[in-house]
């Protein structure tokens, strides 16, 4: 009989995964709770499993937890959670990105073991990603008896678990918004400097549209040092400086963009002539 898996913290994460893991037998939901008895029930739904409870002390006791609760309130929770519920030998995992599994420290010391399971995609959609899940990335860490579980649990959804190291995770999380977030703010730069050449957004984003899926494309290829091109690779300076002088008169903000980003560049070309 699959382990009791309780779900505390039903958003697009928890929702997901709660339907995977009902889905494929991994575990079996048992108690989903959330804001409200409204988005529990809507969860519940959701997941095709499972009993919406509306508060802590409605929570039985389980093999298995999930916090997939905003980053601000896993220590919170997990103290109450501590306080409240029977612990011992029990795993709970997070679904943060940003925090280690040392935010469970309190359910920790209550006996549980605890790990922290990130998965490297957007929830924009959860109906989505549940019906795509195969091949997901998950960073993991945490104790040894927790991930003893949760890695082959993942595994059966179609995850693809990378260990990592738990001192590093913010700078793990940061990577992601690196490679997602802030990739889509220099884009956004690009499509507005365009614009202020008087160029319509429509042809703007027909212009960015090859520079940006080549470029991408080079960096999986051929790595970021062979993919970079333009004036920094060349070792253009003036042009550069004329650049970042008519970017920071047309807009500040966007100036100062420009500059850190090309201190970052000059130091990717020092590797590229460094790699010959």
């Amino acid at each position: 009989m699959a382990a009791l898996l309780n779900i505390v913290g039903a958003g697009h994460v928890g929702r997901a995964l709660g339907r995977l893991f009902a889905a494929r037998a991994v575990f079996a939901v048992q108690d989903v709770l959330t804001r409200s008895m409204d988005s529990a029930r809507a969860a519940t739904a959701f997941i095709g499993a499972g009993q919406a409870v509306g508060a802590v002390g409605a929570l039985r006791p389980a093999a298995v937890w999930m916090l997939a609760v905003s980053d601000d309130r896993i220590g919170d929770v997990a103290a109450l959670l501590a306080a409240s519920v029977p612990m011992r030998g029990a795993v709970v995992f997070h679904c943060s990105g940003a925090k280690a599994s040392g935010e469970l420290d309190a359910l920790r010391a209550a006996g549980a073991h605890v790990a922290s399971v990130h998965p490297v995609r957007s929830f924009a959609d959860p109906a989505a990603v549940a019906a795509h899940f195969d091949g997901t990335f998950c960073g993991v860490e945490g104790d040894a008896a927790a991930l003893a579980l949760l890695l082959p649990a993942f595994e059966a959804i179609g995850a693809r678990p990378v260990r990592i190291d738990a001192a590093a995770k913010t700078v793990y999380h940061a990577a992601s918004v690196f490679a997602s977030n802030y990739l889509v703010t220099v884009l956004d730069a690009a499509l507005r400097a365009y614009q202020a050449a008087g160029i319509p957004r429509e042809v703007a984003l027909e212009l960015a549209r090859p520079l940006a899926g080549e470029s991408l494309a080079n960096v999986f290829r051929l790595g970021p040092e062979t993919a970079l091109s333009g004036p920094i690779a060349r070792g253009d300076a003036a042009t550069v400086a004329r650049q970042q002088a008519a970017v920071g008169a047309w807009d500040g903000p966007t100036g100062d963009l420009y500059e850190a980003l090309a201190a970052a560049t000059w130091d990717l070309a020092r590797r590229k002539r460094e790699q010959g």
